[in-house]
């Protein structure tokens, strides 16, 4: 079978956890057409789900199930990582995990494949898929690290529902004509306080700091993924009504200055990133948009960067508004793109 332009073989696949992530990358690896020859489903419990026009069987997670499998992506339920993700990986698969299990942990890479490619070569058979906000953060700022080392980030974070969970897209959903109506809305069950037409600055759990665990998250990650503990970085992350897509209102400073101009040429030759940043767009853009929005992004691979501008004040400063579909690159794509990584490499070997 031809992949990628080289001839490759058929690999057995197997997809942990049939929720959002788990669904979307089923969805991936039918649009990339990934060398699937047998393609397992497993979650808590047995059932069928129908997922872009095809029915898959889920069965129940058990190590068993990881027999003769190559690779398998597991979706984000911290605990069936920790079961069953070595497991997998004694009985001979590759592990891709988009939980935070094994992100921080330093026998594992945490990858995105734009920005560190070379680090699944050391993998001892586990690869963590980093958070959804960080990956499209890293995405945008690494041509700009590699033009101009960047010292400092502030980003504030502007999160959907789907980042949760099903039950808090449910939760936007029963509160949103509540509220239109002019109704008082029931206690929420997902979110500490009401979702519908508010913004919550509170994702993850506080940390002494005051920081909470989602915007620590930011700072080691991106840390790991750029290879640069020094880049001092203060985020915020807020949930908002928005069904699916993150946005990201992003302000770097860097070594040497970049110029908007500059940073806009870079970002547009970068793979995966959309460059959107026209005040005045001509009907017969593709877009035909001033700048990114969640609308534009979602179902959509690629990383939209906007509103590329200098800071007036410091000489080396940057800011930019970012927006991908955080199911899609924050998850599920990413981590399929991890396992062509692999593919490509010749790191992959079927039985």
């Amino acid at each position: 079978m031809a992949f990628g332009g080289i001839l490759v073989d058929r690999y057995n696949v197997a997809v942990v956890g049939a929720g959002s992530v788990g669904e979307e990358m089923l969805k991936v690896l039918a649009q990339r057409d990934f060398p699937v020859k047998e393609l397992k489903v497993l979650a808590r419990t047995a059932r069928e789900i129908k997922v872009g026009g095809r029915k898959y069987e889920v069965r129940p997670t058990v190590a068993e199930e990881f027999d003769g499998v190559d690779i398998v992506l597991f979706a984000g339920t911290e605990g069936a990582s920790k079961l069953f993700a070595w497991e997998a990986a004694k009985r001979g698969a590759i592990v891709i995990d988009n939980s935070a299990t094994y992100r921080m942990d330093p026998k594992v890479p945490l990858v995105v494949p734009e920005c560190n490619p070379d680090d699944v070569k050391w993998h001892q058979g586990v690869i963590a898929n980093p958070n959804c906000s960080t990956i499209q953060m890293v995405v945008a700022l690494k041509p700009l690290h590699d033009r101009s080392r960047i010292t400092r980030i502030v980003v504030s974070t502007y999160q959907a529902v789907s980042g949760t969970s099903r039950e808090a897209i449910q939760e936007l959903r029963d509160q949103s004509p509540v509220i239109l109506a002019g109704k008082q809305v029931s206690p929420p069950s997902v979110y500490p306080y009401q979702i519908g037409f508010n913004l919550l600055p509170h994702i993850g759990v506080f940390r002494d700091d005051g920081y909470t665990t989602e915007e620590w998250k930011m700072v080691e990650e991106t840390h790991r993924i750029l290879g640069d503990d020094d880049i001092k970085i203060t985020p915020m992350t807020v949930r908002v009504p928005v069904f699916i897509s993150h946005s990201e209102a992003v302000y770097i400073e860097t070594k040497e200055k970049i110029t908007a101009e500059d940073a806009r040429d870079l970002l547009s030759k970068f793979p995966g990133v959309v460059v959107v940043d026209d005040p005045n767009p001509s009907e017969s853009d593709q877009y035909c948009r001033t700048y990114p929005q969640p609308i534009d992004a979602s179902g959509r691979d690629e990383v939209f960067v906007g509103r590329v501008r200098e800071d007036p004040f410091i000489p080396t400063g940057l800011s930019m508004w970012v927006v991908s579909d955080n199911l899609r690159k924050g998850a599920a794509l990413n981590a399929v793109q991890i396992a062509e990584l692999l593919i490509s490499g010749g790191m992959l070997r079927p039985r």
